[in-house]
């Protein structure tokens, strides 16, 4: 849990991410069963958590964690799922470039994060966690929200099977 204190500095970090537009449009995007807005928040106030524990780069880690994951569906709506895992780091790099300034240590951050489904190695301890922290959420999200989700249409199915056969 963060702190009040920690919260305040968390938010305030994020601020200008946060009020953008387009970026917020992501709370319209589906990711592991909850907004795409939704999961890049999670990642980005663990990434803080760990960087800023463990004495790194934390302001500029949560940034980067919080853009992580900025693309849209339709980006890649002519790719199969295998080339949106590869792909989409790339995207989310140049649709965060569109907004705010990166350094090197961040642009490696989100070109990195997929790491090893994408060829680029994270070169800094930063990027090392913000890729361990993505997978482990996506996990927690993906155990959380996705079978719950599936156990719901499943339900529904033998509901609806059941009041046919009425």
């Amino acid at each position: 849990m963060i702190k009040v204190n920690e919260l305040e500095e968390f938010e305030a970090i994020i601020a200008d991410i946060d009020s953008n537009i387009d970026f917020r449009e992501l709370d319209h995007e589906l990711h592991h069963g909850i907004s795409r807005y939704g999961h890049s928040y999670r990642v980005a106030k663990n990434v803080y958590k760990v960087t800023k524990k463990l004495h790194l780069n934390y302001i500029e880690a949560t940034r980067a964690a919080l853009l992580h994951d900025f693309y849209f569906d339709y980006q890649l709506e002519d790719k199969n799922p295998k080339e949106c895992f590869k792909e989409h780091p790339k995207l989310a790099y140049l649709n965060a470039i569109k907004y705010f300034e990166l350094n090197e240590m961040q642009k490696n951050m989100i070109e990195s994060h997929m790491f090893p489904t994408t060829k680029t190695l994270p070169k800094y301890k930063e990027s090392v966690c913000l890729t361990i922290v993505d997978k482990v959420v996506a996990l927690y999200e993906m155990q959380r929200y996705k079978v719950g989700l599936k156990l719901g249409i499943y339900m529904i199915f033998i509901f609806n099977m059941i009041t046919l056969h009425k």
